[in-house]
């Protein structure tokens, strides 16, 4: 099974890039953020304890986070492969993450780190809260917030699969196609 960690920062357009991916390779798509939106938009108790974490900009406790991941794999095991969009976001979900999978015999094959200049993200996030309705992408203050603490507890990620020799560094500004014609070809290398 071929496992795609796709990593940046808010913004950087890692849930359109997933998409094209999960087209042109046959895998799966897992997106915690997704997950965590309908648990919000559904209202369960998991959701209304996400929505205080989020509306602060703030990451949701791994434990939730991993057993959200834990149990997609279980129910869609026999796939080609999975990208990762925006998991894992801190050094303690990746080395739960690495034993999860080493547990079920598999592994990360690659993380692909999105490089985006912060100011751009911002402005790509505002531009994405006027058609999302999302409150934490309409305000510039939580934005920068949410930057601020991808900066601070999940950039470092890059380094643990950096150890591994997992990591790969792709600009991403341009096209949606140049961007998506660059990760490509990291992937096809595998």
């Amino acid at each position: 099974m071929l496992n795609v960690v796709l990593f940046g920062a808010p913004g950087c357009g890692k849930g359109t890039q997933s998409e094209l991916l999960e087209k042109k390779f046959g895998l799966s798509h897992i997106s915690t953020g997704e997950i965590i939106r309908s648990h919000i938009k559904s209202q369960t108790e998991l959701g209304l304890q996400m929505q205080e974490y989020i509306s602060r900009g703030e990451l949701a406790p791994d434990s939730v986070v991993i057993g959200m991941v834990e149990n997609y794999l279980n129910e869609n095991k026999g796939i080609k492969g999975t990208i990762f969009d925006g998991f894992p976001r801190t050094t303690a979900q990746a080395e739960a993450f690495d034993a999860m999978l080493t547990k079920m015999g598999d592994s990360v094959d690659i993380m692909i780190y999105m490089d985006v200049p912060e100011e751009e993200l911002v402005k790509r996030i505002l531009l994405r809260g006027k058609d999302s309705g999302r409150a934490d992408d309409a305000s510039e203050d939580v934005i920068r917030n949410r930057i601020e603490v991808y900066n601070q507890q999940t950039a470092i990620v890059a380094d643990y699969y950096r150890a591994q020799g997992k990591y790969v560094a792709v600009p991403s500004l341009g096209t949606i196609d140049e961007v998506f014609e660059r990760i490509a070809a990291e992937i096809e290398k595998l």
